[in-house]
């Protein structure tokens, strides 16, 4: 029997790539996102997907989902993103309340749903899309950073928790990553400031790039974990270092 993968956030971006590319590693792939038709024309492209409609911020939406699978191998905990770039002085605290909600409190909810069913696999693997964010802080990312920063310690606090059970519980932390929505949605849907965030960078990371990294990961032998795997494009040493032409 396929093994089976949830992926949240699979609308867009880095989720959708994962999901095709888990897909084509033979995974039946549950794509779970809350825009479901999008989601329905992944699934027409892929046979091997299963569209999903979920929100993370819903325990009620979690569960039903979790209720609704026999089995669940694996688990990325992908739905996330940014909102906003003003100082914490400044902060919304609304702002804060929605990247919490979402990136920290909906990786929560997932896991405690698919937790027992990824125990239950024998070789479970559990995968948190964190940032570089939540390793350092930079300036104008005080909310996004603290979520990140939030994610990174539950990443770390399962690692310990479950030692011994047959989980694998993987982090991977992405630098500077061009998809469709991830600026547009932090510059509040302002497409000339989202776009300058990448002007003169040669080459900044695909989703591509990412879910082919996720897909390494989770695919390692059941003894092997990827603790941590921070992926940047070259063109960038660090948050603050960046190469522009």
């Amino acid at each position: 029997m396929a093994r089976t993968a949830v992926v949240t956030g699979a609308s867009s971006g880095i989720g959708e790539a994962t999901a095709r590319r888990l897909a084509a590693e033979g995974y039946d792939v549950v794509a779970a996102a809350r825009r479901r038709d999008r989601l329905d024309r992944l699934a027409a492209e892929v046979p091997s997907i299963r569209p999903a409609t979920l929100d993370v911020t819903s325990a009620e939406s979690v569960d039903a989902l979790a209720a609704s699978l026999d089995r669940c191998d694996v688990l990325i905990n992908n739905a996330g993103g940014a909102v906003g770039l003003e100082p914490v002085s400044a902060g919304r605290v609304e702002d804060w309340q929605s990247m919490y909600e979402v990136n920290v409190l909906g990786s929560l909810r997932m896991t405690r749903a698919l937790l027992p069913k990824l125990i239950e696999s024998g070789d479970g693997v559990l995968l948190m899309l964190t940032s570089v964010a939540g390793l350092v802080s930079y300036e104008g990312g005080g909310g996004y950073c603290a979520a990140k920063h939030a994610q990174t310690s539950m990443t770390e606090t399962l690692r310990l928790e479950l030692c011994g059970e047959p989980v694998r519980i993987i982090e991977i932390a992405p630098g500077m990553v061009r998809t469709e929505e991830f600026s547009l949605t932090r510059f509040r849907g302002d497409a000339g400031a989202a776009a300058k965030v990448y002007d003169g960078v040669p080459d900044p990371l695909t989703a591509d790039d990412v879910a082919d990294v996720i897909a390494f990961a989770v695919t390692r032998p059941a003894h092997v974990n990827i603790d941590r795997l921070v992926i940047r494009p070259r063109a960038q040493a660090a948050q603050h270092k960046v190469h522009r032409v």
